[in-house]
């Protein structure tokens, strides 16, 4: 990928909005159409020739290393940086991660958004422009929720806009080809925001430092739980019918009917049982003759059923 084989993915966010999903596992531990996302995300990278990648851990970290491990059965070498007690953000995670990293150029992704931009261009692309920063971007076309960032007519970024916003900008999708400097010379172990502050720094201390790409790449950003429900049904191409995302280890009793639902791992629906539009947590055993429509279910830690409303 034009010379770009390392990788960080930003994997330590605690998922709030996604709760309560992430009361089970991290947000990039989450099963997509049967399969966690940050698997989809290191596949990804490995068919383009990243094989070095490093994951920031903080929240729920075992479910990550969990289906993760040395990264081997995917084609490439899997490391952690550890963020304790506190998370680091967008700038502080790469600083405390530059050793483990170890290449002058690498690529950062976020953990909790899937992508199909083209990664070998996003390469090439800053390769040719001597930017410290390139960042891929696409049309922002939810201005209401996102927030968008500013250019100067061509490709340089000449600053950042919050959600609400009126005027043209782009959205920044997560995809990123950075120079290690532009991290070196934070603080180790402090908090700091990428866009927000650092960036927003060296814009105003070298203009043309952070440099776009723009594409019309698709992304699918697993923000709640209603997106992480379309993104399920939309990678599963199951839109319209009613079979059901199962992961591994899913049991379900002849007798029962499960539809248009997303189960994970280590599930046993019983006899006569009816689940509908609902989302289950690992480890959860549907009781026999139990009805649920529109509900999370979640296993106690002392393995009592728990449900919380569906809300799509």
């Amino acid at each position: 990928m034009n010379g770009v084989t390392h990788a960080l993915v930003l994997t330590a966010g605690l998922g709030t909005r996604l709760r309560p999903l992430t009361d089970v596992r991290a947000k990039p531990a989450i099963p997509v159409a049967g399969e966690p996302m940050i698997r989809r995300t290191t596949r990804w990278l490995s068919g383009c020739g990243v094989t070095d990648i490093v994951l920031n851990l903080h929240h729920r970290p075992e479910t990550i290393s969990g289906v993760m491990g040395d990264g081997s059965d995917l084609a490439t070498r899997i490391r952690y940086s550890w963020e304790q007690p506190r998370i680091l953000g967008t700038a502080g995670g790469p600083r405390q991660a530059l050793a483990i990293v170890g290449a002058r150029t690498f690529l950062i992704l976020n953990g909790d958004v899937l992508s199909d931009v083209d990664l070998i261009a996003l390469a090439t692309a800053h390769a040719s422009s001597g930017a410290r920063v390139t960042m891929a971007l696409v049309p922002n076309r939810e201005p209401q929720r996102y927030g968008g960032v500013r250019l100067d007519g061509g490709d340089g970024v000449i600053g950042f806009a919050p959600p609400g916003h009126e005027d043209r900008s782009y959205h920044f999708i997560g995809p990123q080809i950075v120079q290690s400097d532009v991290f070196a010379t934070l603080p180790a172990g402090q908090p700091a925001r990428s866009v927000g502050g650092l960036y927003d720094e060296m814009i105003a201390a070298d203009p043309g430092s952070i440099r776009a790409f723009v594409s019309d790449a698709a992304y699918w950003d697993v923000g709640t739980v209603a997106d992480y429900w379309s993104t399920s049904w939309s990678f599963a191409g199951r839109e319209q019918g009613a079979a059901p995302i199962a992961g591994t280890r899913v049991d379900i009793a002849q007798t029962a009917r499960v539809s248009r639902s997303i189960l994970w791992d280590d599930i046993e629906v019983s006899r006569d049982a009816v689940v509908e539009e609902c989302i289950v947590t690992d480890g959860v055993r549907v009781p026999a003759g139990a009805r649920y429509r529109r509900a999370i279910l979640l296993r106690e830690a002392d393995g009592a059923l728990r449900t919380a409303p569906l809300t799509l």
